[in-house]
């Protein structure tokens, strides 16, 4: 069925991986246009091969699309997601701005498309980049064992940031591999080549760093459960693209690794490498431009009967934001949500 789309921050980094994921996973889209800010706006986009102009953001725009894939600032989100979901559209909300709202749900399609029936606003939230590939790691063993625990250290790219981040990037490198002066940050809050940063967002209350606090937050809400406890530690590693995530699970139940392996090789979304059959294992470079998580490194956690060790690594621009928006479109259509 063709589904009329507007993709609201076309001209941002995820709304240009939005374009492109929309035409490979060959989306059924009827018509479609590209929104952004006045600033933006008259800037030529391309499509499946064709040119698209840029229109402002108006209410006005929304008229007779179906779906919109918003990726814009928390501020900008909540101004207009409202305004396209009032005017018939479901809204897949990229932002952070509707994570927490218990009337929209939170949705990772492997783990609970189910959420998706049950839109109260019109508005879905798309999780955060090292949340999704997370509860799409756990939710198999879930369903075996439930979790009762999970404690992750992230190795978070540069891209996290976005181009600002990855400018820092490119520009450091050089000089610190010629042993040169290193220009200081501009979007990291240290230097990042050849270091690594365990305060590159900003410090909550708790002591726990805002991105920390999303971890503990969302996995709880992804997972339909409030009972698990989450202690994340968050970290930014240089690396252009793809976070990588190393998870302790304690389980309510005991469940082998024999079992879990066969459980993740199993499951929809996961590339499961086995490093004791073949010597292969998850490395950012595996998921750079793939859709997929990746997951290995299963083993028992010696310090608790309960608990198993493993290494998740998944495209944060893609499965950790565009790719899974799209999937969530997927599955309106798919379900007959969106008619």
């Amino acid at each position: 069925m063709p589904v009329n789309v507007a993709v609201v921050g076309a001209t941002g980094a995820v709304g240009e991986l939005i374009r492109k994921v929309l035409v490979e996973r060959n989306f059924p889209v009827g018509s479609i246009k590209f929104l952004a800010s006045e600033k933006s706006a008259g800037k030529p986009v391309e499509f499946a091969g064709k040119q698209h102009i840029v229109q402002p953001l108006s209410a006005e725009a929304f008229a007779g699309v179906q779906i919109v894939l918003s990726s814009t600032p928390g501020s900008v989100s909540k101004q207009w997601s409202p305004v396209a979901a009032q005017a018939g559209a479901i809204v897949v909300d990229n932002s952070s701005a509707w994570r927490m709202d218990p009337d929209c749900p939170l949705v990772v399609p492997e783990v609970n498309a189910h959420e998706l029936h049950n839109i109260k606003k019109g508005i879905v939230a798309n999780p955060n980049c090292v949340a999704i590939p997370l509860c799409v790691a756990l939710k198999p063993l879930h369903d075996l064992a439930r979790v009762k625990r999970v404690v992750v250290a992230t190795y978070q790219s540069s891209s996290g940031k976005g181009a600002t981040g990855l400018n820092d990037f490119h520009a450091q490198i050089g000089p610190w591999a010629a042993g040169a002066p290193v220009p200081p940050p501009t979007a990291h809050k240290a230097q990042l080549v050849g270091n690594v940063i365990t305060l590159d967002w900003t410090l909550d209350g708790n002591g726990f760093t805002e991105e920390e606090n999303k971890v503990v937050n969302e996995t709880k809400k992804i997972m339909g459960d409030a009972s698990i406890g989450v202690c994340p530690t968050c970290v930014r590693v240089p690396v252009k693209v793809a976070h990588s995530e190393a998870v302790t699970v304690e389980f309510h139940s005991p469940l082998s690794v024999a079992d879990a392996k066969s459980a993740l090789a199993r499951a929809p979304g996961i590339v499961f490498m086995d490093e004791t059959k073949d010597g292969k294992f998850p490395q950012p470079i595996h998921a750079e431009g793939s859709d997929h998580t990746f997951v290995g490194r299963v083993r028992q956690d010696p310090s608790t009967p309960n608990g198993l060790c493993l290494w998740v690594v998944a495209d944060n621009l893609r499965k950790g934001a565009a790719s899974n928006a799209v999937q969530c479109a997927e599955e309106l259509v798919k379900r007959g949500i969106v008619k």
